[in-house]
């Protein structure tokens, strides 16, 4: 095999060509939840009076009490936490599969494995919308996929392609499973057999250019999986979407996604080289894969955010770079959320962004807070200091603050220098420094807060976060409106913003 560029791939490197074993498991439900968020051992829940969250994935894990996380949401959700709203158990029936022999034989005929197991099919019925968990919780699914295709190539998914067409079965690509578009859900009033085409064994790197910063992976590798491979080999990808440890590149592609460190290594469409396709058509892959060609149109954005309705994903070739020397959290304390944005904005004017940077709103800062776990008495004064440091000295009211958190990468003197530059833009807007060990505490957050809406699901309390994009000048504006607005139907709202609007909202009482 031999790469696009005109240069052999890295074949004496043991990493490259072999399957990948990917952290998540071909039978998904023997690791991750089959009605909720993320992995079976990690959850909140109230036990002995207190609310913990298990296992030991994250840091706020291994069963470790958070007492003020009980009080928060006693007091601000207005839940009763002695009424648990217990989902219905893993469905024992399951709807026959709708026939196609013919289908299914072609399948046999090219050695393509396949299952019609109904908890196979229950498990990739959905996404991760609130509607698909709550339909999961409430035993509502009304139609599930037919038949469960795991093609291992590109040939085979062209193969898996060709004998649907034929047959008049209709397929629906399946990455990670984290799509919230409800690209994944099989239509309540198809009639025709529903073929889901699992691209999960399809996750190898296929090759690797280290001197033009590009590699060629099958479309179903995992994130986690897929930066793991890499950093082996000294780079990185650098695209981090919230829902990283569950998703696909393949899926990536498919829903234009943007990754927590869009403003170092750029969006989806950003890393991408090239694509390729498989239609019913035929199979849409350019003969080339350079930085840049002036004719057009760029098929690439025509498959990026096509959430599978023009085909399936197969291979995709994107940009890496070496890793960085140095990788720094930081964090910045603000007297109220305009001042953030404010900050924010003259940090966009001089092109000064940092690998991520994120405001959050008071709400989500109070949220934050409230999930730290019980600790010793060191760990109260030292709240206590920051407190006092911040009302006394800074005479910033508690109530008002926002709190910027931020990851440098790059070079050692790079990354010193350029957060020397933000610390003096977030001085002129009233900001101040609160320390590395809360910047990274609140990225890391980031990757726990998809498993609060399965506690609230249990307590009758709704949450959902949607995005948007505005302009600047608008931006304040559209943030004090949806949460006032919002607020009148009785919600509770979260503000985290970068370059896009991130928003939380939970239904109280």
């Amino acid at each position: 095999m031999s790469s696009s560029h005109g240069k052999d791939p890295v074949k004496m490197d043991p990493n490259v060509g072999k399957k990948i074993v990917s952290v998540i498991p071909k039978r998904r439900q023997q690791l991750l939840k089959w009605n909720g968020w993320g992995y079976r051992d990690s959850r909140f829940e109230y036990e002995n009076d207190l609310l913990v969250f298990t296992g030991d994935r994250y840091p706020i894990g291994g069963s470790v009490s958070l007492p003020y996380f009980k009080e928060y949401v006693v007091k601000i959700l207005n839940v009763d936490l002695t009424r648990k709203n217990v989902g219905v158990p893993l469905p024992q029936t399951y709807p026959e599969p709708v026939p196609c022999p013919e289908f299914l034989a072609k399948l046999e005929q090219h050695g393509i494995e396949f299952t019609q197991n109904g908890e196979d099919r229950l498990i990739r019925s959905h996404g991760q919308a609130l509607h698909d968990i709550h339909a999961l919780r409430t035993g509502q699914i009304k139609r599930i996929p037919d038949t469960v295709v795991f093609p291992l190539s590109h040939d085979q998914v062209i193969q898996v392609v060709q004998a649907a067409t034929e047959n008049n079965v209709v397929v629906i690509p399946y990455g990670g499973g984290t799509s919230v578009s409800g690209s994944a859900s099989c239509p309540e009033e198809e009639r025709r057999s529903i073929a889901l085409l699992d691209t999960s064994q399809m996750n190898r790197m296929l090759w690797i250019d280290k001197e033009n910063l590009v590699a060629c992976f099958e479309s179903g590798i995992i994130g986690q999986d897929l930066e793991r491979e890499v950093r082996k080999l000294g780079f990185t990808m650098g695209h981090e979407p919230d829902s990283f440890e569950f998703s696909s590149l393949g899926g990536w592609v498919a829903t234009r996604a943007s990754g927590m460190k869009k403003n170092l290594y750029g969006n989806i469409e950003d890393i991408v080289v090239k694509v390729k396709m498989v239609t019913v058509k035929g199979v849409l892959d350019k003969s080339v894969a350079v930085p840049r060609i002036s004719c057009g149109p760029d098929f690439n954005h025509i498959i990026l955010g096509s959430e599978g309705t023009l085909g399936v994903v197969t291979e995709v070739v994107v940009k890496i770079r070496p890793l960085p020397e140095t990788k720094k959290y930081g964090s910045l304390v603000f007297p109220d959320f305009g001042s953030g944005v404010r900050f924010l904005r003259e940090v966009a004017k001089q092109r000064l962004q940092p690998a991520s940077i994120r405001l959050i709103d008071n709400e989500q800062f109070a949220f934050g807070q409230a999930l730290k776990p019980a600790g010793g008495v060191l760990s109260s004064i030292s709240s206590a200091l920051q407190k006092a440091y911040i009302t006394g000295v800074k005479g910033m009211d508690m109530e008002k603050i926002a709190i910027t958190t931020l990851v440098f990468e790059g070079t050692a003197k790079d990354v010193k220098l350029h957060e020397q530059k933000i610390f003096a833009i977030a001085a002129k807007h009233g900001g101040f420094s609160a320390g590395s060990t809360n910047g990274e505490k609140g990225y890391i957050l980031t990757f726990v807060i998809a498993y609060i809406r399965d506690l609230a699901l249990e307590y009758s309390v709704v949450a959902e976060s949607f995005e948007t994009s505005v302009a600047w000048d608008r931006c304040e504006t559209l943030c004090t409106n949806v949460k006032n607005r919002i607020s009148k139907v009785s919600y509770l709202i979260f503000l985290d913003v970068s370059s896009t609007i991130y928003i939380e909202a939970c239904r109280v009482g």
